[in-house]
């Protein structure tokens, strides 16, 4: 039988988005800095959001409405952020391969929250519809 997972911290997908969260402000601390308050800040901004809306999805799991949109929040930030992967390679910031290697793992964070998006029952603690 699994363990049963008692923080969001064990979860895969929020070990992965750490992840490549801390990669990315290990990358962009070679910005320039006149970019320190437009695509260095969004792109950590958006990096980060994918965990603190995967916390908050966690923690919602009792309302199966909030624990959705939550992880649809997740996946918006997930998305976004290889928005500003490929600003970042085009404004020759980010080697083509490091943000290559970043989009691919934010591929692999997109699709394990549609999987948890589309079948929240494995999820949610009740089965309350209201959130």
């Amino acid at each position: 039988m699994a363990q049963r997972i008692k923080s969001h911290i064990e979860l895969e997908v929020y070990k992965l988005a750490f992840e490549a969260a801390m990669e990315i402000f290990e990358a962009t601390k070679a910005f320039p800095c006149e970019e320190r308050y437009s695509l260095t800040d969004q792109i950590r901004r958006s990096s980060r959001s994918v965990c603190a809306n995967i916390t908050e999805a966690w923690r919602r799991r009792r309302y199966r409405g909030s624990f959705v949109y939550r992880l649809n929040d997740a996946d918006a930030e997930a998305a976004e952020t290889q928005a500003w992967l490929e600003f970042a390679v085009r404004c020759s910031y980010l080697e083509a391969e490091v943000a290559r290697s970043l989009y691919g793992r934010y591929d692999h964070i997109l699709g394990k929250l549609v999987t948890m998006i589309r079948q929240p029952e494995k999820w949610v603690i009740g089965d309350r519809e209201a959130g």
